[in-house]
């Protein structure tokens, strides 16, 4: 029994409010409170407020009041915060309280002049679709900090999510990590909701302007794309948790890797992990809802999309092409022509006129420090001018045995090494060479003529070994085919 029952049964039996106030250890007025009280059913709680205006005074409020209205006509991320209120208050109206006063002002005020329309409403996605974005993350990758950008992919109906890593943000690192997906679901998504500020496109007003290479496939998917409005990341909101989510339970701590490859396995091995979590709405896993997803997908072409852009160039005197504001060499050989640039989300190929490969070097984002080169591309060129040895870059690719070794080499010697070392690498590849070469030094053996050749050949790593045939299927065919067999003798008997 509480003691307001205990209060108003005493009361009941005839005891006097000072017995009763006695008996139960409260006061005279308390008990008169509750014996008086006609109606006790249950009322609304009510918030208490400690308004900032008390702190501020009128003469504040009304500087805020201003400033917060004129807001109402600028871009979201251009309006007041509570503390930059704060801070200009302190600066220029000499206000000399704490910045709680001020916040809680703000808030009231925002809450006060919240319109009908405003806040989110909760939205409901088909099988099928999609949500991307991107985010940013640090990783130690081959022993140096890098910043890495993370194309993430969710299902937002079973929420499921894929991710991989890339280098820059560009709409081949989309579309690659879009045919990625593809390739994972068994299938095309019926829709794709992006950001408005992708790679691949976005809206300006009621247009939306796309890459002719996103274009390109989405025609060879026959898929469609939505884009957000500016400012509304909530209307892909599955996407935008699973950025944040990814960030801080599969990269933390900052993971250490070798290459983008490397990162890219723990982040599917951690998605895949993932999927076998129960939905946080729905009473089944991830991977269950996902299924419903996966039936709801367009069938695939019999042609992958190759995601790849072309660009005509002209190389300079010194055979360098521009792509980006960084700089990769074609090659002495190609000073002053003009070639073409096959760009990947991690290659560029330059191609001759006749569309012929030269030359394939990795592609670079934000600024390289140095220019881009493939080691064998100057092989060539210092063969006809080896007096270039001396400042050449060449010289940072070689092991420390062969640089000093051709330092001390005459023009002859240089030219005689370079012309064996080109037509080596192209059989064994470059570091094979010059591997060879420095060996070679070892044994105080001269790195040309034709041992150069040899001694590579046992530096180059074995040819790869194509794979066998899988005979699974045949062999679970022939099984049916007997079994099917077998039954229609019985039958017949």
């Amino acid at each position: 029994m509480t003691t307001i029952e205990t209060i108003r049964q005493l009361d009941d039996e005839g005891m006097s409010r000072r017995a009763i106030a006695k008996a139960v250890s409260v006061s005279r007025a308390t008990v008169d409170k509750y014996v008086n009280q006609d109606d006790f059913s249950p009322t609304a709680p009510v918030t208490t407020r400690k308004p900032g205006s008390i702190v501020l005074g009128e003469a504040l409020c009304a500087v805020v009041d201003q400033w917060l209205e004129q807001d109402q006509r600028m871009p979201r991320k251009q309006r007041h915060t509570a503390q930059r209120i704060c801070d200009r208050l302190t600066n220029e109206h000499g206000y000399t309280g704490s910045y709680s006063p001020v916040q809680r002002y703000v808030k009231q005020w925002k809450q006060d002049h919240q319109a009908p329309g405003d806040g989110f409403m909760e939205l409901e996605w088909s099988p099928g679709v999609i949500q991307v974005d991107f985010g940013q993350a640090e990783v130690i990758m081959a022993s140096a900090a890098r910043v890495v950008h993370l194309l993430v992919v969710t299902f937002p109906y079973s929420n499921m999510r894929f991710c991989r890593a890339f280098a820059g943000e560009t709409a081949e690192c989309v579309i690659t990590g879009l045919l990625d997906v593809i390739d994972a679901a068994g299938g095309v998504p019926t829709e794709m909701v992006f950001d408005n500020a992708t790679a691949v496109g976005r809206r300006v007003g009621p247009k939306v302007v796309e890459s002719e290479l996103f274009a390109a496939f989405k025609a060879h998917y026959r898929t469609k794309a939505r884009y957000c409005n500016p400012y509304s990341g909530h209307e892909k909101g599955n996407v935008e948790n699973a950025v944040g989510f990814i960030r801080r339970n599969l990269l933390v701590p900052v993971p250490e890797v070798a290459s983008l490859a490397e990162l890219n396995t723990i982040l599917e091995s951690g998605c895949a992990a993932f999927a076998t979590h129960t939905h946080y709405k729905k009473a089944a896993t991830v991977a269950e809802l996902f299924k419903q997803d996966q039936q709801a997908l367009k069938a695939c072409p019999s042609v992958r999309f190759n995601p790849v852009r072309f660009e005509v160039r002209r190389t300079d005197k010194t055979g360098v092409v521009t792509l980006d504001g960084n700089r990769y060499l074609v090659g002495p050989a190609w000073a002053n022509r003009q070639v073409t640039l096959e760009l990947s989300h991690d290659t560029v190929t330059v191609l001759d006129d006749d569309t012929k490969r030269i030359i394939a070097l990795p592609r670079v984002f934000g600024t390289a420090e140095s220019t881009v080169i493939n080691p064998m591309s100057l092989l060539p060129g210092l063969a006809k001018k080896p007096g270039a040895w001396t400042n050449s870059p060449l010289r940072h690719h070689m092991p420390d045995a062969v640089v000093g070794y051709l330092d001390g080499a005459d023009t002859a010697t240089r030219r005689e090494f370079f012309t064996h070392a080109e037509t080596t690498a192209t059989e064994c590849g470059f570091d094979a060479t010059v591997t060879a070469a420095a060996a070679l030094l070892e044994t105080n053996a001269q790195p040309t003529g034709p041992h150069l050749g040899i001694a590579a050949r046992y530096s180059a790593p074995p040819p790869t070994q194509q794979a066998r045939a899988n005979l699974t299927t045949y062999d679970q065919l022939l099984a049916t085919t007997t079994t099917t067999s077998q039954h229609a003798e019985a039958t017949s008997k």
